[in-house]
């Protein structure tokens, strides 16, 4: 009998400690879901480009469809993206992370049937899904990791372009591995997918965590112009990033570089955005005046990508470098100005999806105007001085939504 009684408080004192550790390590384990949902976001989108000359010799398709075929996808994030606060509050954040993963696999399974109409539709699915997803994650952020809220940002956006790089590095050559033309390199980016949501799936709740703003207070931050300008920030920011997506594999083409180098210099730009992309929420979230960095991120990304359009060949990694670093910084701030600038998860997940909606219907125009004005100048000097043009723009709302305050202050 002594021997039971002594084992009792030892078994309750490791039963205490195994809870703790399991309270210890939630946290970690939903950092670990949001960094493999954070990879998914992006490589539908990036593996496009590479594939580009390949889907048009094979389907006859003509410029202005290629043209939309890179535009659709970004205004397909932000008309979805408006779906993200009553997914949230119909669902819950968590479930309606998972229902839209699901359809993000669908569309890219779905891309890659063959035909115009199963590549467009399917694209068009999967950016929706894409939407959605990314519109719920900032509150989800604000939500579980109130204290952290620079570091996670900056790990999410710096594993979203890891991602980006992906798809725009390895997209080609999975297309000669599996000798399937560009329909299999299409498809295989569903399998990435479906493991992410597979991992989220431990995280559903059943009932919604969030009722978000309510309709006066929803209806206050559309009027708020620090939300705005939280808004134009994104939307241009995404604008140059898109381009980017779309355009620089063709622009690297035009100047003598095979298909599979401009893949590889535009994955190597890509994964440079990793580094800022961290670093500048990290260190952006711990200071109360992101101003600097607004103009750091903007100024590398339009030199680093004017140099590529019409500066010297023999500087091509130097400026992809440049390119890549000014990208991911200027990301990763504008996601995490949208959870510094919102004083709770709700107004978080609500200004999530406004700067992400109506930014990213404004980000489409960008790789728009620029196929545009290629094909008006048959070069790439006016697409240079537009995206230089964008990148001001962009800078002037991005110093604006910089300031140390919140939105529907009173």
């Amino acid at each position: 009998m002594q021997t039971i009684r002594e084992s009792r408080p030892r078994d309750g004192r490791e039963n205490e400690a195994g809870r703790e550790a399991a309270r210890l390590r939630r946290p970690l384990w939903i950092a670990l879901g949001l960094m493999l949902i954070a990879f998914n976001l992006r490589p539908a989108l990036s593996s496009v480009g590479p594939l580009l000359a390949r889907i048009r010799e094979d389907t006859g398709m003509s410029g202005a469809l290629a043209g939309a075929l890179i535009t659709l996808p970004v205004l397909c994030l932000g008309v979805f993206g408006r779906l993200g606060p009553p997914v949230t509050r119909r669902l819950g954040p968590d479930a309606g992370v998972l229902a839209f993963l699901i359809v993000i696999a669908a569309g890219l399974v779905l891309r890659g049937f063959g035909g115009l109409p199963a590549l467009f539709a399917g694209s068009v699915l999967a950016a929706g899904g894409i939407g959605v997803v990314g519109v719920i994650l900032p509150g989800i952020v604000k939500r579980d990791f109130p204290e952290r809220p620079g570091l996670m940002m900056g790990l999410y956006t710096a594993v979203l372009c890891l991602g980006a790089a992906a798809g725009a590095g390895l997209t080609v050559p999975a297309g000669r591995l599996l000798e399937s033309g560009w329909q299999g390199p299409m498809m295989i980016w569903a399998l990435p997918v479906l493991l992410a949501a597979l991992a989220w799936l431990p995280f559903v709740r059943a009932a919604p965590a969030s009722p978000g703003l309510g309709p006066r207070r929803f209806a206050a931050l559309w009027r708020d112009r620090l939300a705005w300008q939280v808004t134009g920030f994104m939307g241009l920011q995404s604008s140059l990033a898109y381009i980017v997506f779309g355009w620089l594999p063709a622009a690297l083409t035009d100047r003598g570089f095979d298909p599979l180098a401009a893949g590889l210099v535009a994955s190597l730009s890509a994964m440079a955005q990793t580094v800022l992309a961290l670093l500048v929420p990290t260190l952006a979230g711990r200071s109360r005046d992101q101003r600097p960095w607004v103009l750091l991120v903007v100024g590398l990304a339009v030199g680093g990508f004017c140099g590529l359009l019409v500066g010297p060949i023999g500087l091509v990694w130097p400026f992809a470098l440049m390119l890549g670093l000014g990208l991911g910084g200027c990301f990763g701030l504008a996601l995490t100005l949208i959870v510094l600038r919102s004083p709770d998860a709700q107004t978080a997940g609500d200004l999530s999806a406004m700067a992400q909606g109506v930014g990213y219907t404004l980000a489409a125009l960008g790789p728009l105007l620029i196929g545009l004005a290629h094909d008006a100048s048959d070069g790439w000097g006016i697409p240079a001085a537009l995206y230089g043009g964008l990148g001001l723009a962009a800078a002037t709302l991005g110093l604006l939504a910089a300031r140390n305050r919140h939105v529907l202050a009173r």
